[in-house]
């Protein structure tokens, strides 16, 4: 049997272990500590706010956050729009992905961005809901 894993490890590779991220797609979504609508609710996630697919059972998809929590959200909630999440205090998003690029915006920790394009390390390519494009490094945001 351990054969079977170090092969499927060796040929399968990183991508066998690629993170999924989804955001929540409708507005004031319950966060629960099972896959129960009778469960307890933790907290009420807004719309575009983004989370890590961990597994899925039925119609509810364990999901951990920005904060690392690990919850349960009902599968319909969830939408397949990229979106990231401000963790610096202020993040930088400039017209180039380059430091010296001309700013854009700043935006303030906690505020969703969606993503336009990745692959572009360490930087991604996001729009805020306003309209703006441009690219901020992947250290001040989480969700990528």
């Amino acid at each position: 049997m351990r054969r079977v894993v170090l092969l499927f490890l060796l040929f399968a590779g990183p991508a066998a272990f690629a993170a999924e991220y989804r955001s929540i797609g409708d507005n004031a979504v319950f966060m629960y500590d099972a896959p129960s609508a009778k469960a307890n609710r933790l907290f009420v996630a807004s719309r575009f706010y983004p989370v890590e697919v961990i597994v899925q059972i039925d119609s509810w998809t364990k999901v951990r956050d920005v904060a690392g929590d690990l919850v349960w959200v009902e599968r319909k909630s969830l939408s397949d729009t990229r979106t990231v999440v401000v963790t610096a205090a202020l993040a930088d998003v400039r017209q180039k992905a380059e430091d010296g690029a001309s700013l854009v915006f700043q935006a303030r920790q906690g505020v969703a961005l969606e993503i336009v394009e990745l692959g572009m390390d360490p930087w991604v390519k996001v729009r805020h809901r306003d309209g703006q494009t441009g690219f901020v490094r992947t250290n001040q945001v989480w969700g990528r």
